[in-house]
């Protein structure tokens, strides 16, 4: 046989090897990836397993937990981060009686002064620390067009007086459940799942942990120190911080760990194949990509748990009533205003519809907690996105969490 012939019999030989291991490593992996989807789909009771879905957890009410307002002072004001944005306030309850242990996640709903006695602006925000039988903490961002973080910041002093609600909210951290989760906060986001670190590090110590945390930069960062401190301690917590326009200063490794937004590129990097519980706080638009991009790599709806901030609420997949009109062909009225406005189907929620409108609607948690947006529902009915928390009746709506169901007409 000629050197060159053989040469290329060797190399054909050499391909076809490197061919074969290729396709059976591949085959391997997807097999290991369909099986892991198949375990979920079981664990989670997919439709396609004939199982029925499990009901969604609520938490169990607190003996210690109150039903109306309570008086709290501030003992510490804590500034957070070098633009001195952010804001930690230590708050203690004035009866000096013990503190609830709320769910990690939760958040704090505040009764502030207003121009109207009868009708006080109300705000909710994350308590960002593992609970503390004689206080609370929660860590608070001012906004530029914020009344409520503005009233914060500039005029809410130690020693001063505050009305609050019990710890609510459906975004929380089962601590009974000892898998691996992931936990992702981008800007102030991270204050509730902060929350989640520093319980779950309490109560778990040994539970798989992959923490993300996102702002533009050091600047804008708060308890880094902290996060780099539990990372040190605990081997099981994967820290990853991520600094979308690092100052020239930074240095990437010691800094900060990734440069650019978290992503569903940087998940599937960084992550190993398990099934995860993602717990997810952060803006909007985050939100959009963020969450269909994991559902799109086959997490299941009932492993993601998230809840944004910003001028919109997470928009919830809803199935239409059979009975009802197609969304498009609705309107909404609203009477105190004098307008009928056809519905629009991208809008997160008669809120937001309402808001882009030009209608003013007075609002807190914009999750259906706090009540604020209770709104007369003169004619028609509305579809809930999640289920509310706070009383609602017949003929009222909470406009946060709702979408028409029907033509309706709303006194605003």
């Amino acid at each position: 046989m000629a050197p060159l012939q053989l040469t290329i019999l060797i190399s054909v030989v050499l391909i076809a090897q490197l061919t074969i291991f290729a396709a059976v490593a591949f085959y391997r992996h997807w097999h290991s990836f369909t099986e892991l989807k198949r375990r979920l789909a079981i664990w989670e009771g997919h439709p396609e397993n004939n199982l029925p879905l499990p009901k969604t957890p609520v938490p169990p009410t607190d003996k210690l937990a109150w039903t109306d307002l309570r008086e709290f002072r501030v003992d510490r004001k804590v500034i957070e981060n070098k633009q001195q944005t952010l804001c930690s306030f230590y708050l203690v309850p004035v009866d000096g009686k013990p503190l609830p242990a709320f769910k990690p996640g939760q958040y704090l709903t505040f009764h502030l002064p207003s121009a109207d006695p009868n009708k006080p602006s109300i705000r909710c925000y994350s308590l960002s620390d593992k609970p503390h039988p004689d206080h609370y903490r929660v860590t608070i961002k001012k906004e530029p067009s914020g009344r409520g973080s503005t009233f914060f910041h500039e005029q809410v002093q130690v020693g001063d007086i505050l009305k609050v609600k019990a710890p609510a909210g459906q975004f929380y951290l089962d601590t009974a459940e000892t898998g691996p989760i992931v936990l992702i906060g981008s800007g102030v986001g991270i204050t509730p799942v902060l929350s989640m670190l520093n319980i779950s590090l309490g109560h778990s110590p040994q539970r798989p942990i992959w923490f993300y945390y996102g702002v533009r930069n050091g600047e804008e960062a708060i308890m880094q120190e902290h996060l780099n401190t539990l990372a040190t301690q605990y081997p099981n917590l994967h820290l990853y911080l991520c600094h979308s326009q690092p100052k020239a200063h930074e240095i990437q490794g010691t800094d900060y760990h990734h440069a650019g937004r978290i992503d569903i590129t940087l998940l599937r990097l960084t992550l190993p194949l398990k099934p995860h519980q993602f717990y997810i706080c952060g803006p909007q638009a985050m939100m959009d990509t963020l969450v269909p991009n994991l559902k799109d790599w086959g997490v299941p709806d009932l492993h993601i748990h998230y809840e944004s901030f910003g001028p919109a609420s997470p928009t919830q997949s809803s199935s239409p009533s059979k009975h009802s009109q197609s969304s498009s062909d609705l309107t909404v009225t609203f009477s105190t205003s004098g307008k009928t406005i056809p519905w629009q189907p991208e809008s997160a929620s008669l809120l937001e519809f309402a808001e882009g409108q030009g209608i003013r609607v007075d609002f807190g948690c914009r999750a259906g907690a706090c009540g604020c947006c209770t709104t007369t529902l003169e004619s028609g009915e509305v579809t809930y996105t999640r289920t509310p928390e706070a009383e609602v009746n017949s003929n009222t709506c909470l406009l946060c969490i709702s979408i028409p169901k029907t033509h309706i007409t709303l006194k605003a």
